[in-house]
């Protein structure tokens, strides 16, 4: 059973296209050329047959009397003999009876004379058995204003356009054409092909989990130049986030290890009457509350994969932006347990409404509160900004913290990435930047992150604004 589908390699595939091309144009331009060379050789020739006429004219009128016209050089054949034709010539009188000719007189062409000098063309195409088509060229013979009679320049169409010779040199000319054609062809679908080997090589490689792909640099071609640079940019982004991933799965699985073992170590003791009383209530409360941690952070997981797979429904409705801001910051204040944190509300001066749902944008806000706590060591002051731009509305939250490094700037929306300044201060599972940047994402926002420094950071939720 024959494979379907059969792949080709790219080298074979476009050298296979271009020569065709190749051949197909030079096939047009041999017909053309062909074509060309056949027209300007029978004009050439034609020229050469008028040239004969009018040399034969000046000699008849200037070597003999009006009495004795015909002269023997008539009867040399020789003397008409061209290189590339052997024309038939003829001298008539003013009626059209044949006089001389340089070849045995055919009875049809005496007889045909008389036609041939009634056309006003400046060469006429006759026919004459048994040869077949001729071309006529024809001048008048004058002496002293008086038409003397006429010389007839004749020669076989065949003859006129036979051009073997400049036919070879075509042939050879385009089968030149073509092998050097093919050549160049080959040569650059080579050069083409080459680094899209390599980079399918190195993307095998990739997928086998080798991230170390060594290929070509400085390519002269600027598209394969920047093909094969993203490609290797690629594979080193790729190898430093699986190491990413890798640490993150240790650190997530860490992260819900640590308050089963703690739960499990508190029931443990009150379970083997270790403490009792009242040491036995406050060994139950800290494992109620490794408990709500632990629901927490897997609540987290299950909000992440639903807004991941466009599974949680999302409710848009037209909102007062400073209204959602201060209930939201109200709300968060009254969970905090005691930490000096100053907050500074800069709302508009008017009352401006957006299309979000409440839910997931007060979720944004919380925990966009919640990281500015975490980066605020002691006292510190947060900053929440509200600005209009054109048709968004802009709600900025600035803090006074230590800031991300530079090195986790460009993870932080990485699902399960905490920066080294969280991984081992803060607990948590890294879903709370990437679960807010979809849940803005979901309500037809973004969020951004605007700058970040040792003196504090700056992220910016931009929402539509209802007109």
């Amino acid at each position: 059973m024959l494979r379907k589908n059969k792949k080709t390699t790219l080298l074979r595939y476009w050298t296979s296209r271009y020569v065709a091309t190749l051949m197909i144009g030079l096939v047009i331009i041999s017909f053309l050329s062909a074509s060309w060379i056949r027209h300007t050789t029978f004009e050439t020739r034609i020229e050469m047959m008028e040239f004969l006429a009018e040399e034969t004219v000046y000699r008849l009128t200037d070597t003999a009397a009006p009495d004795n016209m015909l002269p023997n050089f008539i009867d040399n054949r020789e003397r008409f003999r061209m290189r590339e034709i052997d024309p038939i010539l003829y001298i008539a009188d003013a009626k059209g009876n044949i006089l001389k000719s340089n070849r045995p007189i055919h009875p049809d062409s005496a007889r045909n004379v008389t036609e041939w000098l009634d056309s006003d063309k400046a060469y006429t195409k006759v026919s004459i058995p048994p040869k077949g088509e001729h071309y006529l060229v024809k001048r008048p013979i004058y002496v002293e204003d008086t038409l003397f009679g006429w010389v007839l320049v004749m020669e076989e169409k065949q003859h006129l356009t036979k051009v073997e010779q400049a036919y070879g040199q075509l042939a050879v000319l385009i089968g030149a054409l073509a092998v050097l054609g093919w050549g160049a062809i080959y040569f650059l679908s080579k050069r083409l092909a080459r680094p899209i080997k390599q980079v399918a090589i190195a993307a095998r490689q990739i997928q086998d989990g080798d991230y170390h792909v060594y290929l070509p640099e400085n390519n002269k071609e600027q598209e394969v130049d920047e093909l094969v640079t993203s490609f290797k940019e690629m594979a080193s982004k790729l190898e430093q986030l699986e190491k990413t991933r890798t640490e993150l799965l240790a650190g997530v699985t860490h992260e819900l290890k640590t308050p089963v073992t703690s739960i499990s170590g508190l029931l443990q003791a009150v379970s083997d009457e270790v403490v009792s009383g009242k040491e036995a209530q406050a060994f139950l409360a800290m494992a109620l509350q490794e408990t709500t941690k632990m629901k927490t952070m897997v609540g987290d997981l299950l909000a992440f994969n639903r807004f991941a797979v466009d599974a949680l429904p999302v409710n848009i409705v037209t909102a007062n932006i400073n209204e959602v801001v201060e209930n939201t910051v109200k709300q968060w204040e009254l969970l905090q347990d005691g930490q000096k944190i100053n907050i500074e509300c800069r709302l508009l001066t008017q009352n401006v409404y957006v299309q979000a749902d409440m839910v997931r944008l007060q979720q944004i806000l919380t925990n966009l509160l919640t990281n500015a706590q975490q980066a605020i060591q002691e006292e510190g002051t947060i900053t929440i900004t509200v600005s209009v731009q054109q048709q968004h509305v802009v709600v900025t939250v600035e803090d006074t913290g230590q800031g991300i490094l530079e090195a986790d700037k460009p993870f932080i929306f990485e699902r399960f990435y905490r920066g080294e300044n969280k991984k081992y201060g803060v607990r948590g599972l890294g879903l709370g930047l990437p679960l807010s940047k979809m849940m803005a994402q979901s309500i037809g926002g973004e969020l951004e992150l605007i700058n970040s420094s040792s003196t504090g950071t700056s992220f910016a939720l931009k929402l539509l604004r209802n007109n």
